[in-house]
């Protein structure tokens, strides 16, 4: 029998969850880079993703879509589905909502990779002050997922024209105005979840010892970092293959000279070494969305579910 997991399912593991199981996985050994790199089907009005993984006894596969022409439609850019299998056996054992699923894993990834940073930044006191350029679920989620792990003092959103305040903000800016910049020069941590394709950061603003959490992009040819930062930074990605395949932001800061393919460092790298990250210099984490990440926070979230149903004593939704 198959339990399924809607949005409000997935999202009660909780941004602390999904980070301890993304955590959790890398400590056991999983190695990102033997991951089974994702399908992309160009389509007529967009993109199909499939994202397959197996590990720990599970495999699963989200098929997603990504439909730029849809915020004029009202509609969601993104829509996903992920399907849970034993991996013994095959049968599925659940099905989860793809986009809920999507949008805790992201941050969990991120906030997984530079936590110990940010910890470190927070023990100065007073709370962490954020910029997040974007303000869509994944804006939202970052600043959630740092909420969960450290104080926030700030929350300073940033888009192409500013707009009504988000609840889960202090302020809302003007990419082009200057109180952008000012912003982005105090800032702790810089996220950027942006659908850009051209860099929304100047990297000479970035302070050093800044963390810098890069999620828009997952296209060899769109960017939301410059050169300029990636240059001066220390760069964190999932996966050095994913990363030379996918991430534009590490691409094109390689074809202009400014980084070297050798100097990024992966999760796998850092696998129980955290905190040796070089504290004076800026900490970039550009992730790409890989499918174990999907897998390991969907084996979490189905776990939950299962104990909360024995403790109820009440079956799940089956299909």
């Amino acid at each position: 029998m198959t339990v399924t997991l809607d949005a409000a399912d997935v999202f009660a593991l909780g941004p602390a969850g999904a980070v301890a199981a993304i955590r959790e996985a890398l400590a056991g050994g999983l190695d990102p880079d033997g991951d089974v790199p994702r399908t992309v089907v160009p389509l007529a009005h967009g993109q199909g993703l499939l994202m397959p993984s197996e590990h720990g006894g599970r495999y699963g596969v989200k098929v997603a879509t990504v439909a730029p022409g849809n915020a004029a439609r009202g509609l969601r850019r993104i829509n996903a589905t992920y399907l849970l299998h034993d991996s013994a056996t095959l049968t599925p054992v659940a099905l989860l909502d793809g986009v809920a699923l999507t949008t805790l894993r992201t941050p969990a990834v991120s906030v997984a990779a530079g936590l110990d940073r940010l910890r470190a930044l927070a023990d100065g006191g007073g709370g962490l002050r954020l910029v997040v350029f974007g303000a869509g679920p994944q804006a939202e989620g970052h600043v959630a997922a740092v909420r969960a792990h450290a104080p926030v003092a700030d929350v300073t959103v940033v888009t192409r024209r500013g707009g009504p305040v988000p609840g889960w903000a202090d302020r809302r800016l003007a990419a082009d105005g200057g109180g952008a910049a000012a912003a982005v020069r105090r800032a702790d941590v810089v996220v950027t979840a942006t659908s850009a394709r051209e860099p929304v950061v100047d990297g000479r603003l970035v302070r050093d010892g800044a963390v810098v959490l890069a999620v828009g992009s997952h296209e060899p040819d769109a960017r939301e970092l410059d050169s300029v930062l990636m240059g001066r930074a220390t760069v964190l990605v999932e996966s050095r293959a994913t990363a030379l395949r996918e991430a534009g932001d590490v691409i094109m800061a390689i074809h202009e000279g400014a980084l070297a393919p050798d100097g990024l460092v992966t999760l796998a790298d850092l696998n129980g070494s955290w905190g040796d990250v070089p504290a004076g210099r800026p900490l970039v984490v550009k992730t790409c969305g890989m499918g174990w990440q999907d897998l390991v926070v969907a084996v979490a979230a189905h776990r939950r579910k299962e104990r909360e149903e024995r403790k109820e004593g009440t079956p799940g939704e089956r299909s």
